[in-house]
């Protein structure tokens, strides 16, 4: 009975910890694209880098939310990693399609879901294994 109360309390810890990772992975989202904002407004960096951009800062962030929350739970790395960029996902889809009024997938938007999850295992795999 000890086990399964101690199987139930890591599990529930671990869900924290990969919901944390989530967070911290849109704040740094967030900080990324307001310096990036910042650096359209005042520099002359093309519009059209917008897209690769947001790509490559969602990429960073889920990668150091992932391995960070990994390095804490310290197993199951690619798993716990994908259900990071995963939930992070979801909750950035969310927020933009009420932002926008409208749901709807497009090739875009499976790069990003895609490269989320990736981003979030490769985080889990390194954080796992990071000393």
């Amino acid at each position: 009975m000890v086990k399964v109360s101690e199987s139930l309390s890591e599990s529930g810890n671990n869900i924290k910890k990969i919901l944390i990772g989530s967070g911290v992975s849109i704040v740094i989202t967030i900080i990324g694209l307001i310096i990036f904002a910042s650096l359209l407004t005042y520099t002359a960096i093309s519009e059209s880098t917008i897209p690769t951009v947001t790509i490559v800062i969602t990429v960073i962030s889920i990668l150091i939310g992932s391995s960070t929350s990994m390095s804490n739970i310290r197993k199951n790395g690619i798993i716990n990693g994908s259900m990071i960029g995963l939930i992070y996902i979801l909750t950035i889809y969310i927020l933009s399609s009420l932002i926008e009024g409208s749901f709807s997938l497009n090739t875009y938007s499976i790069i990003m879901i895609i490269g989320s999850v990736l981003a979030g295992a490769l985080g889990g795999i390194i954080g796992v294994n990071r000393k």
